[in-house]
C-alpha cells in the first residue's frame, strides 16, 4: 500500500494530539478522586471550625484528627497530601455534598446512624466518641445531676443540651449559642458552668494552647457516637479501600499517634480504635 506524504505541520499536530491523549490533559483527572488514585486531586469534606478534629488554620493549612485520618486514607488511595482539596462541609449539607459529587468522602465528626445510612455509605467507624461535659478545672460538677440550677451550653440546633435537661438535670438552665467557640468563651469567663457535645470535640477545644489546663472532661459518656467516613451511596469500591486503609492505620500505630497529637493536651481518655463495622449502640 502506498503511503501518503504528511507535511511537517500536520505531523507536529498529530504528535501534540497523541501526547494530550496519553497525558489526559490538565483537566483529565477526576477532581473528586476515582478511589483508585492517580487523579489530579481528591476532594475531601471536613469541618473548618473544630480544633483538634478539623480546623482551618490562619495560614490556610488544616489540622486535626479527622484531617490526619483522611490524609492517611488518601495516601492509601494513591493521593499525596498536595493532591488533597479540603472542602468545608457543614453538618446539614454532608449528605447532599456526597450525592451531588462535590466530594469523594467526608471525615467530619460524622456519626453513623440508621437515618444517615439510608442516604450514604459509611466506612469505619474510626473513632468511638461519647457525649460529655466540659467544665472548668476546679469545677465541682462531677455528675449529670450536678447541672441542676447550672448554666449548660450547646450550639443552636443541637439536641445534646436538651437531652441532658430531659433525662438527667431538669433544672439545668440551657444556653444555646451560635458556635462552640462562643460556649467555650463563656465557660472560660465564668458566664457558663458547662458545655456539652461529643467528648472528642470538647477535647479538641480544651487541647488548644490558649485553654491549656483551664478545663476538664467529666467522662460521663452520655451517648455513643461512632464516627465514620461517608461516601456516596453505592460506592462500594471506595468504601472497601477506605476500610482497608483504616485497618492499616490502626495496625501501624499511626491512629494512636494521631490521637495523641490532637487530643493529648486535654488528657482525653479515648476509647481504643474500633473494629471496622463494629457499631456501639
Amino acid at each position: 500500500m502506498k503511503l501518503r506524504k504528511v507535511s511537517a505541520a500536520a505531523a507536529t499536530a498529530l504528535v501534540l494530539a497523541l501526547t494530550a491523549t496519553a497525558c489526559g490533559g490538565d483537566d483529565g483527572g477526576d477532581s473528586n478522586g476515582s478511589g483508585s488514585g492517580g487523579g489530579d486531586k481528591i476532594k475531601i469534606g471536613i469541618k473548618y471550625d473544630q480544633p483538634g478534629l478539623g480546623l482551618k488554620e490562619p495560614d490556610g493549612s488544616f489540622s486535626g484528627f479527622d484531617v490526619d485520618v483522611a490524609t492517611y486514607v488518601a495516601k492509601e488511595l494513591g493521593y499525596e497530601p498536595d493532591q488533597i482539596e479540603w472542602v468545608e462541609t457543614k453538618s446539614a449539607d454532608r449528605e447532599n455534598a456526597l450525592s451531588r459529587g462535590d466530594v469523594k468522602m467526608i471525615a467530619a465528626t460524622y456519626s453513623i446512624t440508621d437515618e444517615r445510612k439510608a442516604k450514604v455509605d459509611f466506612a469505619g467507624p474510626y473513632l468511638l466518641a461519647h457525649q460529655d461535659l466540659l467544665v472548668k478545672a476546679d469545677s465541682d460538677i462531677k455528675e449529670g445531676t450536678d447541672l441542676n440550677g447550672k448554666k449548660l451550653c450547646s450550639v443552636a440546633g443541637s439536641t445534646s443540651a436538651q437531652n441532658v435537661k430531659d433525662e438527667i438535670a431538669p433544672k439545668a438552665q440551657l444556653q444555646r449559642l451560635g458556635g462552640y467557640s462562643e460556649c467555650i468563651a463563656g465557660l472560660q469567663s465564668g458566664a457558663l458552668d458547662a458545655v456539652t457535645t461529643d467528648d472528642s470535640i470538647l477535647a479538641g477545644f480544651a487541647a488548644q494552647e490558649q485553654y491549656k489546663g483551664q478545663f476538664k472532661l467529666t467522662g460521663l459518656k452520655l451517648s455513643n457516637e461512632n464516627y465514620g467516613i461517608g461516601v456516596k451511596k453505592g460506592d462500594t469500591e471506595t468504601l472497601n479501600k477506605i476500610n482497608d486503609a483504616l485497618e492499616k492505620m490502626v495496625s501501624e500505630k499511626a491512629w494512636d499517634k494521631a490521637v495523641k497529637d490532637n487530643f493529648g493536651p486535654a488528657n482525653y481518655k479515648n476509647e481504643p480504635a474500633p473494629k471496622i463495622g463494629q457499631i456501639v449502640q
